[in-house]
């Protein structure tokens, strides 16, 4: 928990990135989007040193908390480029709750240390799972961001999206993309390096994390080839979008949690 396992460093950051997370809302909702853009580049600044510290530090952890962590880390950066590329998009203040919460929750549930057995390579390899989590996610912010302005626009409301719509739809696809290479190559990795990975204790086995991992797999490459083949696009895109990041998102997300919080195991 919070008070045995986070050092003054950690307490330290994550309540910088959160104030930077609460100033970046504060911002975007009074219309001062220098503060905001600042704002959110200095959060995901003190957010990464906290991810960093937390995985390569004197005691690496990782668990579900900390893979939303880094989950949130990503959009957050995602956000701050994009602010810059099209300043009239505003930082939405979902953006905020949701990096603050993930470096909160990340100091309550740090995670279990990671096995003395296990490569020097394992925390590399969950990033890059993760990393994937981050560019699906950014996919769903943007698709529901889409499909908001929409609407809007049909009842000819202005969308206040600070970006064409065409623009959004074409980056969210993007993300996708390199979200399930990533994701491929992740289950590669998984499957055949398992076992060096997480050392000669764990062998690679089928469990509820590798059978939600593949169904993901499987969803995202149906909505790849849908919108290559048949040209999906609009709700139907996206409703394909948010059942494959649902199950992704069960895949190590849900089970770390059943076992860190509900049944309060390691791996």
């Amino acid at each position: 928990m919070i008070l045995a396992s986070a050092s003054p460093l950690m307490l330290t950051l994550a309540l910088g990135a959160s104030t930077a997370y609460a100033a970046s809302a504060a911002g975007a909702a009074q219309d001062r989007q220098t503060l905001a853009r600042t704002s959110v580049w200095l959060a995901w600044c003190l957010h990464g040193m906290l991810i960093f510290v937390g995985l390569w530090g004197s005691e690496p952890r990782f668990g579900f908390a900390p893979a939303l962590s880094v989950t949130a880390w990503l959009v957050g950066l995602v956000y701050a480029i994009e602010s810059h590329v099209y300043p009239l998009l505003k930082t939405p203040w979902l953006l905020a709750g949701i990096g603050s919460g993930a470096v909160l929750l990340t100091l309550l549930f740090p995670g279990h240390l990671l096995n003395a057995t296990a490569s020097g390579w394992l925390p590399l390899h969950w990033a890059l799972g993760i990393a994937s989590y981050g560019l699906f996610a950014v996919a769903v912010v943007h698709a529901w961001l889409m499909n908001r302005a929409e609407a809007r626009i049909r009842v000819a409301a202005d969308s206040h999206t600070g970006m064409p719509l065409l623009t959004m739809e074409r980056l969210t696809f993007r993300f996708v993309g390199v979200g399930f290479v990533l994701l491929s190559a992740t289950l590669l990795a998984g499957f055949f390096f398992g076992t060096h990975l997480y050392g000669n204790t764990h062998a690679v086995k089928w469990d509820h994390k590798t059978a939600f991992s593949v169904l993901s797999w499987l969803t995202f490459a149906v909505l790849l080839v849908g919108r290559a083949r048949f040209g999906w696009r609009g709700r139907r895109a996206t409703r394909v979008l948010y059942v494959g990041s649902g199950l992704l998102l069960l895949a190590y997300v849900g089970s770390r949690f059943v076992l860190e919080v509900i049944l309060e195991r390691s791996l």
